[in-house]
């Protein structure tokens, strides 16, 4: 009989039965270990969502605890600091679970970090500086949210107090993030810190001018102002003389929400007068900004520091074994 002729070359050598289990064993493990990684990927997936969830939950329960706390006297500058704070520990908590998720052990970060914690303090000195300047200013509480403050490069309103940066707006409604060693670092100044301040106006008078005349209208003028406080009492007077012009001066104490348009009003006023002390076209005094006209000597402020929070107890609860006082006689 004639056999068919074969496809496959004669001299061609199967692969033997010993081979063929090595290959499927090797792609059975393989495919446990894609199996296992993916389903790691996958834990470690929801752990980092989970984790994210958690810390703007826990940054948001921070928030209304002190609120809460605080209900009578609000501090928006403790609430955005421990809401950060909350919020950065939980994320550094998940990071660690995700990694360990992955196979990378908790001893083996250590044990790097230990390693390399030179180099990574060098390079997050300013990192670090920060964290340590925001705790500092929480503590003794240079200014806070809503402050309007200058620092050498900037001046606007502060927004909130980070782990990292304080935020502020400027005059202009920018957006500043300003480091907070540098904010720490430097010169503040609050303007917000006492509720009155002093505005101090200087002007011209021409010689041709009636001096003495200038000088009453414009007392008359801040004495009549509802803005401007009576005590301390409006103090005019003559700083320069020369030639062609004398120069006076007008200062007069207002509480800071007026001290801008107070300063402009005196500014306009007295310009006004050194052309004509006779005008009798003035514009009229603009409505106070201020929330408490109660009168405060200069000086007087709050204390904004943290430890200024906790407050002596007024009375103790008599027990069993306590007298009670006696009531005064009427």
């Amino acid at each position: 009989m004639q056999t068919k002729p074969s496809i496959i070359p004669a001299d061609t050598s199967l692969p033997s039965l010993a081979n063929m289990k090595a290959d499927e064993t090797m792609f059975g493990h393989f495919l446990d270990w894609a199996g296992k990684v993916a389903i790691n990927l996958v834990v470690a997936a929801l752990t980092l969502l989970v984790t994210f969830w958690i810390a703007g939950w826990a940054a948001k329960f921070m928030r209304r605890t002190l609120m809460r706390v605080h209900r009578n006297n609000p501090d928006p500058t403790l609430e955005s600091f421990s809401a950060s704070l909350a919020r950065y520990a939980i994320i550094a908590v998940g990071l660690v679970a995700v990694l360990q998720t992955l196979g990378v052990q908790a001893t083996s970060i250590i044990a790097v970090l230990g390693a390399a914690s030179l180099a990574i303090g060098l390079a997050l000195q300013g990192a670090l500086s920060n964290v340590a300047a925001g705790v500092m200013i929480l503590l003794f509480r240079p200014y806070k949210v809503g402050d309007v403050i200058e620092t050498s490069t900037r001046n606007g309103t502060v927004k909130s107090l980070d782990l990292l940066f304080t935020e502020i707006a400027t005059p202009d409604n920018v957006k500043v993030m300003i480091p907070n060693s540098k904010v720490f670092g430097d010169v503040i100044l609050n303007y917000s810190t006492h509720r009155t301040r002093r505005a101090d106006v200087l002007f011209k008078v021409p010689l041709k001018t009636d001096l003495v005349a200038v000088l009453k209208r414009l007392r008359e003028r801040a004495e009549n102002d509802p803005r401007i406080r009576k005590d301390p009492a409006v103090m005019i007077e003559v700083t320069d003389l020369s030639e062609a012009y004398a120069q006076a001066a007008i200062r007069a104490w207002t509480s800071s929400a007026d001290y801008g348009p107070v300063k402009t009003d005196l500014m306009l006023i007295a310009h006004l007068l050194a052309e004509d002390p006779a005008r009798a076209d003035l514009p009229p005094p603009r409505p106070s900004k201020a929330v408490d006209p109660s009168p405060v000597m200069p000086g007087e402020g709050e204390h904004h520091h943290l430890l200024s929070l906790i407050k002596p107890r007024r009375g103790r609860k008599s027990g069993p074994g306590k007298t009670q006082s006696r009531p005064k006689a009427e």
